[in-house]
């Protein structure tokens, strides 16, 4: 992997804090980091901003962290995460995190706690790590990337969450509603370097942290050098099938045995092409990464990205998973 960039440990961090949750809850974390920064005897730059607007200040303030050899920090959820991590892995300067959300599999696997002031404390002693990072189609992401159904469950989820709340239970009650009226199927010509084959599925998940496909119970046989997160991706694909073989599979995957499952397939790989079979006249396809969902023309093309994103870590400290990656 490449070196990290120089850090300057007295250069302002630069924070960007999506405010879309409202006013009290950026004051909550404008509140948090300030106390750590004095604390410490540290400075910050705090950049407030809403959804649209979070694009454009992440990469101004990624461009500043690399002038001034310091790191850009997301304060947020996954998307935030995944979009400031876009700026910093294009400008190649470290990047720290402040995470919010329901599962945070990127932050627990680096060992970051889920507390704010926690958090922050913690990026005030750390130095920049290189961390394998994907990408669809060039976009980066940190966790999973996926077509078909999941992309579904997501937009499912988010509609529960908005009528009942962010819990746990609310994303398994979501996924479970997606999972049981799910029909539509996948005709997929997908290549590793010299192999290909046709398949029919009703989704293809690419997994880049180990923890989660733990959490599933999906890891997949260690068939190339370097594991998930570590030199590889993980697929999963999930075969079609009725609707009490997937009341079945859904009681596996809570229970973590997904790949016990008979319609389960998965194999790892570094670099994947997906042809889907579209309708006549139709180029594009939807697709979703860390959490956002979005459409994408084909084919879609899915790697390892040989530069690392530079993660802000606390020296000396293992991953939570000593295998886990990004």
């Amino acid at each position: 992997m490449s070196d990290c960039p120089p850090f300057d440990s007295q250069a302002p961090l630069q924070f960007v804090i999506n405010a879309a949750a409202g006013s009290n809850d950026a004051d909550t974390k404008r509140l948090a980091i300030e106390a750590e920064l004095q604390a410490q005897g540290r400075r910050g730059e705090l950049h407030f901003c809403q959804p649209a607007e979070l694009a454009g200040v992440a990469q101004q303030a990624a461009a500043r962290a690399l002038a001034t050899h310091t790191a850009v920090v997301a304060v947020g959820g996954d998307g935030t995460l995944n979009t400031v991590a876009q700026a910093a892995h294009a400008a190649g300067c470290a990047m720290g995190v402040v995470p919010q959300g329901t599962f945070n599999y990127f932050a627990r696997t680096h060992g970051i706690p889920a507390e704010a002031t926690a958090a922050v404390r913690l990026l005030l002693r750390a130095s920049p790590a290189p961390v394998q990072v994907g990408c669809i189609n060039e976009r980066v992401f940190l966790v999973n990337a996926s077509l078909g159904l999941y992309p579904e469950l997501l937009q499912d989820r988010e509609a529960y969450k908005a009528r009942f709340g962010r819990s746990r239970w609310v994303a398994f009650v979501a996924a479970c509603a997606t999972l049981l009226r799910a029909q539509r199927r996948l005709r997929l010509h997908i290549e590793t370097g010299a192999q290909a084959r046709d398949v029919q599925t009703l989704t293809l998940f690419v997994g880049n942290n180990r923890l989660q496909l733990q959490q599933f119970g999906a890891e997949p046989a260690d068939t190339l050098a370097g594991t998930p997160g570590h030199g590889t991706l993980a697929a999963l694909m999930l075969r079609p099938i009725g609707t009490l073989p997937m009341l079945g599979l859904m009681l596996q995957g809570a229970m973590g045995r997904l790949g016990e499952a008979a319609g389960v397939d998965s194999f790892e790989f570094d670099h994947l092409v997906v042809r889907p079979t579209l309708a006549p006249g139709h180029k594009h396809i939807r697709v979703a990464y860390d959490g956002e969902v979005t459409r994408m023309r084909t084919p879609v093309d899915i790697r390892v990205l040989a530069l690392p994103l530079f993660l802000m870590r606390a020296p000396a400290e293992p991953d939570v998973d000593s295998g886990a990656g990004a």
